[in-house]
């Protein structure tokens, strides 16, 4: 059954309505998070006021990503995330920084109270089959010299890693096979899975063990992004699949969520939280 607006509403009801007990989630669904360039416009202008309203509607945890924050202050930012009760627990680091500038980034993400760095994009000179084989060596080198900096590792995919298949092998089946599992993991974007008309349910079972965090955000009947619980996508179904119980972070994220966020992002962390008790 699919989470939408009517099962919100409904309160305890509506979980009850799921088949689902209350100690369903609660192992496996803990804080809830946003990915904050789903509000990047309002954290670039004030990042201090963005963090507080978000925590003012419940969510303990934040990714960082977008929104200008690698020219802020990580210190700054820190020390708000305190005052709110925030924390970070993965940050968005472009391939580019992570080639050219390791130890600021590392530092950067330690400040701000991160354990794992997530390469959240590939432009377009990575997406033929010659630059992502060039590229993916270097996705095992930042693993591996995270993990000597006590930092975890993690790839976010788009759609394009699955629609783009030179020579008729997947740019995601690539990734798999040439990367360590034991080092570098998945962040999986719900989404952008289905985008690319890959079943998720079908993609978690084959990842398992390397599922690092999911990206939730749901998808409308045109395929275009909606808030969590205003789409079509059966989160419950999803979070139940036994290989993906070692997920440890549930990011809301919505790229195109309309000004001024805040309404959005309170459906989606709603709709979560309702599946969590």
């Amino acid at each position: 059954m699919i989470v939408n607006r009517r099962h919100l509403l409904a309160g305890a009801g509506g979980v009850a309505a799921l088949g689902l007990t209350g100690t369903a989630f609660a192992a496996r669904l803990g804080a809830i998070g946003l990915q904050l360039y789903t509000v990047r416009e309002t954290f670039e202008k004030d990042p201090v006021a963005t963090l507080q309203a978000v925590a003012k509607i419940g969510y303990r945890e934040v990714e960082f990503g977008g929104g200008g924050y690698e020219a802020m202050d990580p210190a700054m930012l820190r020390r708000t995330m305190d005052r709110f009760g925030l924390r970070a627990p993965s940050v968005h680091i472009g391939y580019d920084a992570l080639l050219g500038q390791f130890d600021k980034s590392v530092a950067m993400a330690k400040t701000l109270g991160a354990d794992t760095v997530v390469l959240p994009y590939m432009t377009d000179e990575h997406r033929t089959e010659q630059g992502w084989q060039a590229a993916l060596p270097n996705f095992n080198r930042f693993a591996a010299d995270l993990k000597k900096a006590g930092l975890g590792f993690a790839y976010h995919n788009h759609d394009f890693e699955f629609t783009n298949r030179p020579g008729g092998v997947s740019l995601y089946d690539r990734f798999l096979k040439e990367t360590d599992p034991a080092l570098v993991k998945v962040e999986l974007d719900l989404y952008w899975v289905k985008h690319a008309g890959v079943d998720p349910a079908v993609l978690i079972d084959r990842l398992g063990s390397r599922l690092y965090a999911y990206h939730v955000k749901d998808t409308r009947a045109d395929g275009s992004m909606a808030a969590v619980g205003a789409g079509q996508t059966d989160f419950a179904k999803l979070f139940k699949l036994k290989a993906g119980a070692g997920v440890r972070h549930f990011y809301v994220e919505n790229d195109q969520a309309p000004a001024p966020y805040l309404p959005d992002i309170t459906t989606s962390f709603r709709t979560l939280r309702a599946l969590r008790f």
